[in-house]
């Protein structure tokens, strides 16, 4: 079970939280619409902020939860099924067995050593071959041509027509790139479409004078603009590292100027805010005292950023649920996740506990004929039951 890197936040998460940005004071007068507007975006700033940092402390914490409690135990089970793989190998020819089960226990040989292998036990693969009509490299070809055979069929062209016997992770690799030009070409086309779409409609709007609220719009956002180059550029000239000469307090200024330089490349407002108080160059009620209307300019500025938290959130949880194995419709939460490491863990445990018991009884006297028996009248019974369908339960979203 391979373990992903944290999920990274967004550039401005490494700010410190913006509380110093809020416009309500102690004993403040009652706020003017444009204030709480503004106060009501570096809410939502904050709230993403936070639960930001819980989806990357839940995700650590199942992280080591797996680590302490599942991973043991797989390796206990691949260290089983090994055991099992070479114990059968060395007897599954044995004279006292029927044919049928000499040809059974083959088959469960060959079934162990090729998960085996799939899982990094590449010594397995003679073991498979002992007892396979076809070695696992021959099935692996065979793999990547019934592969390509039916991606040719789909994609109405040849794939790797060079290659005679490519292996499967070429196969897939070139139709991957296939898919993809296929795609890229089609979204050429439709941005040609829409870029189209768009010159008509821009050529109309322009033929028709602006409305009041466009006319305002386009005040506010020149305004949050403006606003935006004006902190930076108070920024860069209190902190340019040139003209400090303590050698500490250069360095220090060195990494609020480069926090400043990309924060202004992404428009981050908030981050240039809270740049500016952490370095002392303004008091953090200051903002209390702005008039409604540059309030509103930039309240343009804080609500671009509350929509980037709100991709990168989606994002970072769309990511975890994969890297977790979440299925649709269940929450990422503790609750869940504490579930799904409980099924896991008592998967995983049945499984250890019956190679454990098979083989104890592979060991007995005549207790390899019993368990390869057993072993057949399971398989059978799997393959007569009919294929249904599984209900994920209902799960809390909270």
């Amino acid at each position: 079970m391979p373990k992903r890197p944290p999920p990274q936040p967004p550039p401005s998460a490494t700010a410190a939280p913006a509380e110093g940005l809020a416009v309500v004071a102690q004993g403040a007068a009652p706020l003017s619409p444009a204030a709480r507007a503004y106060h009501l975006q570096l809410a939502r700033i904050d709230k993403l902020k936070t639960q930001m940092a819980q989806m990357e402390a839940l995700a650590t914490a199942h992280r080591r939860a797996l680590t302490a409690q599942v991973f043991p135990l797989a390796q206990r089970r691949q260290a089983l099924m090994k055991d099992m793989a070479l114990w059968l190998d060395q007897h599954v020819a044995d004279p006292s067995l029927t044919p049928a089960q000499r040809q059974f226990g083959a088959q469960m040989v060959c079934a162990l050593a090729e998960q085996l292998v799939s899982q990094g036990h590449a010594d397995m693969a003679a073991v498979h071959d002992r007892h396979s009509p076809r070695t696992l490299a021959q099935l692996a070809r065979d793999q990547a041509q019934d592969m390509r055979a039916r991606l040719e069929a789909l994609l109405g062209e040849p794939l790797l027509p060079d290659q005679p016997e490519p292996d499967l992770d070429d196969v897939v690799h070139a139709a991957r790139a296939r898919m993809k030009q296929a795609a890229e070409a089609q979204d050429a086309k439709a941005a040609k479409r829409q870029a189209k779409r768009d010159a008509k409609s821009q050529a109309r709007r322009a033929s028709q004078p602006p409305n009041p609220a466009q006319l305002l719009q386009a005040s506010l956002q020149g305004d949050a603009d403006a606003s935006l180059r004006t902190l930076y550029r108070q920024l860069a000239s209190a902190l340019h590292p040139d003209r400090e000469g303590d050698p500490q307090v250069r360095l220090h200024k060195t990494a609020l100027m480069g926090e400043a330089n990309a924060a202004y490349a992404r428009k981050d407002y908030v981050t240039l805010v809270d740049i500016q108080q952490r370095a002392a160059l303004a008091a953090p009620a200051a903002v209390a005292t702005m008039p409604d209307a540059k309030l509103q300019a930039l309240t343009l500025l804080v609500k671009a950023q509350v929509a980037e938290w709100e991709r990168q959130r989606a994002q970072t949880q769309q990511a975890l649920m994969h890297e977790f194995g979440v299925p649709p419709g269940m929450g990422l939460n503790e609750n869940t996740l504490k579930t799904l490491l409980n099924e896991q863990e008592d998967e995983l445990q049945d499984a250890v506990d019956t190679l454990q018991s098979g083989l104890a009884l592979v060991r007995q006297d005549a207790g390899l004929k019993r368990w390869l028996n057993q072993q057949r009248q399971l398989s059978q019974r799997v393959a007569r039951q009919p294929t249904q369908r599984g209900r994920s339960p209902d799960w809390d979203d909270d």
